[in-house]
């Protein structure tokens, strides 16, 4: 038990790390095997496979760790050897560990998106509002693309496109808040200029100033 629980507290959690297990759940595979079953799943909308160095060092983590092993290579006359890899006990529990963590808790992630948002200050309203028409633009795009890909998928049971329709409803959700943003930068509604941001900068600082006396 006390090794058992040493391996897993040393194996770093990640979608990609969590995708290979599963695959490795339903049966033996290599890396090359794993790439392309994930994008003939649609998989590759949540896990980063394009790189293939990403997959292989995921990979290598992974054995490291004791979480799966090599079984046997796969050889064949026209293309290099390939490790087939296969799941350990110790990686068979823990995928069900990591689903329910990545399910049932929030983690922090630091998108770029919020970020630019909270620097929205240092340009004007109205360059705010074009690049935020440009960005409207962009997720309309990705709109289109995600309701292509599930209608492509749509062959699949539902629960293995629930990813798909929540990035989906994810991506659409930031259209209609961003939406919703340019509409009261358009009607100045919200608005601001040099001189109204150092003024608003100097009463936060004197504000904290008067906050860290009371401690």
């Amino acid at each position: 038990m006390y090794i058992h629980t040493m391996i897993k507290a040393n194996t770093k959690r990640s979608p990609l790390a969590l995708a290979v297990l599963v695959l490795l759940y339903e049966s033996p595979m290599h890396g090359y095997g794993m790439q392309q079953q994930m994008q003939r799943r649609g998989e590759d909308e949540i896990v980063n496979v394009t790189q293939p160095n990403s997959l292989y060092q995921t990979i290598a983590r992974l054995r490291r760790s004791g979480l799966i092993v090599a079984s046997t290579v796969h050889r064949d006359k026209k293309r290099p050897e390939r490790i087939v890899y296969e799941l350990t006990e110790v990686g068979r529990s823990t995928i069900s560990e990591w689903t329910r963590e990545l399910l049932s808790k929030q983690s922090r992630e630091f998108p770029e998106f919020p970020a630019a948002i909270s620097f929205l200050p240092v340009l004007t309203p109205k360059d705010a509002l074009r690049q935020l028409e440009t960005r409207v633009e962009a997720l309309k795009i990705e709109l289109a693309r995600l309701e292509g890909r599930l209608a492509a998928f749509q062959f699949l049971p539902r629960l293995f496109r629930l990813e798909m329709e929540y990035l989906h409803s994810q991506v659409d959700a930031e259209r209609q808040w961003v939406l919703a943003l340019a509409d009261d930068l358009r009607a100045e509604r919200l608005v601001w200029n040099k001189a109204w941001v150092r003024k608003a900068i100097r009463s936060l600082a004197q504000a904290h100033g008067a906050d860290r006396e009371q401690l």
